[in-house]
């Protein structure tokens, strides 16, 4: 019989050219809801299941304190592999074809204030060696691209065009998109190329942007560095790259950017991704509307 979770892994990278993450993710909830079904059951088979089988897991999960964020993602990662077996006609009927996702509350992602940016960039003090370097240019890609933490990693030696002044990044389900680069990124780029060549050892001699030990970053490292950086200025609970490509986002749209170039920018397949980031704009937007309109001020 097929391997039916290995045909569903290789369906995800080649055919729907998931990230390796985002594969691993999926795989591992698959994984880890059959060793579910056969802890009480030891002949139980993933393929077979039925609605109920699989309502246990969510109860289960739920039960442990998983949040219902936790839970949805990890019973569409089981729905995936369902709906693969039902185009795949290895089984007739998808068991959560009527499942419903479990109620979330809305978090609104709050943004880094133009104060907050403007701190870190010239406030903080960054060595002139090359750590130094690098960490200003990852803080200042991050906000002047808003590119994700998985295509600054991944940045190469040619992804950057200095002629044309622009990176190009490959993002989620590998696809292209060029960004253009401002003249102080530029700058930097240029200063950090130039302390990259004082590295000794570098074994990943086409990434762009390196570690101390010349080899790739991690995510965590990524994180890590931002999450440092920006806890000097802000009081924010959430300090990371993700709330940076959303400031990004924001502060675009606050200052008259389209939504639809917004979108573009941070490679939305749809407009519906990008009008998550509309919020903060819109409370910009109240805020001056409230001071400049004459009927607002005559009842003050």
């Amino acid at each position: 019989m097929i391997n039916s979770k290995q045909a569903h892994t290789d369906y995800l990278l080649k055919e729907k050219n998931y990230s390796p993450l985002t594969v691993r993710a999926y795989t591992d909830d698959v994984t880890a809801f059959e060793a579910f079904m056969q802890q009480h059951d030891a002949d139980a088979i993933i393929e077979t299941v039925n609605y109920s089988q699989i309502r246990s897991w969510i109860v289960h999960l739920v039960n442990q304190g998983i949040s219902n964020t936790s839970v949805n993602r990890k019973v569409s990662s089981l729905k995936s592999f369902y709906k693969f077996l039902l185009r795949s006609k290895q089984i007739s009927v998808n068991p959560l074809q009527q499942h419903k996702a479990l109620k979330t509350e809305k978090k609104i992602q709050v943004p880094f204030s133009e104060k907050e940016l403007q701190d870190v960039v010239e406030e903080i003090v960054y060595t002139d060696d090359f750590e130094g370097v690098r960490n200003r240019l990852i803080v200042e890609l991050f906000y002047t691209t808003g590119m994700r933490r998985a295509e600054l990693i991944g940045l190469t030696m040619s992804s950057y065009d200095a002629a044309n002044k622009t990176l190009r990044v490959l993002g989620k389900r590998n696809k292209e998109r060029i960004l253009p680069l401002l003249g102080c990124t530029i700058e930097l780029i240029t200063s950090y190329l130039e302390k990259r060549k004082e590295i000794k050892t570098i074994t990943a001699t086409d990434v762009l942007i390196l570690n101390n030990r010349g080899n790739k970053l991690s995510e965590s490292f990524v994180y890590r560095l931002i999450n440092c950086y920006f806890s000097l200025i802000s009081g924010k609970v959430k300090k990371s790259p993700h709330v940076l490509r959303h400031t990004f986002a924001t502060h675009l749209l606050n200052n008259g950017a389209d939504l639809n170039s917004v979108k573009e920018l941070l490679g939305h397949a749809s407009l519906a991704s990008t009008q998550v980031y509309t919020h903060s704009s819109l409370a910009e937007l109240k805020k001056v509307y409230g001071s400049a309109h004459p009927r607002n001020r005559n009842n003050t």
